[in-house]
């Protein structure tokens, strides 16, 4: 059965005179989603806060603009994808070009995101916001979309696609580690937001973001390069067809969603939570160290435990402990931060170590389905489907968010917040966690198909395939 998995890759490899897989690649990739989260991430924790203070801008607004600018973002994506699966393979591979041309108009439109033309009106900021936000998300289809479809062209092997998700995660987890530690001791003067602050911390992040997005594309090898072949008549059908059989697509799409809009939710209303409940925001920068600690210390348990038990087996069972964490949050008495941040801790390790660090490994695999059920390689096509529903998470997630505070009572004119609004937002950090993680658990260990035995008879199934029609 090993021979069979690589029989397909090393023939590519042969025919193109590469390198083999090795640690090269791996911290090539991890470099690729490092260079992505430092604005992802200060977006994704931040930027609403930056909307609500410093832009003023309501948090009702702000909702509404994540939602309006995610949803577009996922119908970006897809169209990206399927425009990329349409480009022939050049000498650099069919993804890194993408890659190297698209990450400079990202990174500027990144920092414009926190620019603050002094003296405009309302309205003004209001429209700036729109316009920089929605390009932002659109120029990061054009990277990450290309990313995230090469893992599945670096190597055919299970095991090390699931290390590629392991460094890929842990590179999003290092650009966390500065984001969440560094960002509430650069971003807050005296428990404020500082609008200089965000501007140069946005500057510094797009320069070290450009820096890791060139260490991706030169560290990193496409080695499995499909057979040219011009579309024909009833292949778009053929795809859509094949996208609504793949039932790991589709479930683990509903357990990504869950898990993103969990995620997001956390991130934003823990930035609320410790500067108005808590009194605290440098205990935040304590919890985004552990955030970052727990994923360090879940890296080297992750392809042990994937190949003794299976990645659906691993991931199912960290969401269910993420559950129990959170729901122990909301029901137990007088939770001070330093008991948030343990039982937190303990929340991040089993969501970000245990199911995160290989939530990439699953998407390869169900490319790999995608292919065993139409015959056709599409992996842009195929993951730009998986971003679509996690943009989709994320508009819920950015709305929902935005919303919730208002809803909860929050008002950035005033100087404290009432009990009853300070009783919501722990409500909103706590006990909706512990419910969406345990709807997550629920669809992956109870919907999605592929367990350890049947990913490795579909490798062995689609190497034989590859076989029969070279």
């Amino acid at each position: 059965m090993h021979a069979l998995q690589h029989d397909y890759e090393q023939k590519n490899q042969q025919n193109n005179n590469v390198r083999p897989f090795g640690l090269r690649d791996k911290f090539g990739y991890l470099f690729g989603d490092f260079g992505n989260d430092f604005f992802f991430i200060l977006a994704a924790s931040y930027l609403m806060v930056f909307y609500t203070d410093i832009f003023h801008i309501s948090a009702g607004a702000v909702g509404v603009l994540f939602m309006i600018a995610r949803v577009w973002d996922a119908f970006a994506d897809v169209l990206w994808g399927r425009f990329i699966d349409t480009r022939k393979t050049t000498k650099m591979g069919k993804f890194r070009p993408w890659i190297f041309r698209m990450s400079f108009p990202l990174v500027i439109m990144g920092v414009l995101m926190f620019v603050k033309i002094p003296g405009m009106s309302d309205g003004f900021y209001l429209a700036w916001a729109f316009v920089t936000y929605i390009l932002w998300g659109t120029l990061y289809a054009t990277v990450n979309i290309p990313y995230g479809s090469m893992a599945s062209v670096m190597t055919s092997d299970p095991v090390e696609r699931t290390s590629l998700s392991a460094w890929r995660s842990l590179g999003a987890t290092m650009a966390g580690l500065i984001i969440n530690v560094g960002g509430p001791l650069l971003l807050f003067v005296n428990n404020e937001p500082s609008e200089s602050r965000f501007l140069m911390t946005a500057i510094l992040f797009g320069i070290l973001a450009i820096a890791c997005y060139m260490a991706c594309v030169a560290l990193t090898t496409e080695r499995i390069t499909a057979p040219e072949r011009e579309p024909q008549k009833g292949d778009f059908k053929k795809t859509v067809q094949g996208l609504g059989k793949n039932k790991p697509l589709l479930w683990i799409l509903v357990a990504s969603l869950v898990f993103m809009v969990t995620t997001l939710l956390i991130g934003s209303v823990n930035v609320y939570l410790f500067k108005d409940y808590f009194g605290n925001t440098t205990a935040l920068s304590v919890l985004g160290f552990v955030q970052t600690a727990v994923v360090f210390v879940a890296m080297p348990m992750i392809n042990p435990l994937v190949k003794r038990f299976g990645k659906k087996e691993v991931g199912s069972t960290g969401l269910a402990l993420a559950a129990i964490a959170y729901l122990l949050l909301f029901f137990l008495p007088n939770v001070n931060e330093t008991i948030f941040i343990i039982l937190s801790g303990v929340g991040l390790f089993a969501s970000y170590g245990l199911f995160n660090l290989i939530i990439w490994a699953f998407v390869t695999d169900v490319i790999d389905y995608h292919e065993l059920l139409t015959g056709l390689r599409e992996d842009g096509t195929v993951y730009s489907i998986y971003s679509f529903a996690r943009k989709i998470g994320q508009a819920i997630a950015g709305g929902v968010s935005a919303f919730a505070i208002g809803a909860v009572g929050y008002d950035a004119t005033k100087a404290a917040q009432s009990e009853a609004t300070l009783d919501g937002m722990y409500s909103l950090a706590t006990l909706v966690p512990g419910v969406l993680f345990a709807i997550a658990f629920v669809a992956l260990v109870f919907f999605y198909p592929l367990t350890k035995q049947r990913t490795l008879k579909l490798a062995e199934d689609l190497s034989e395939k590859r076989e029969e029609n070279n």
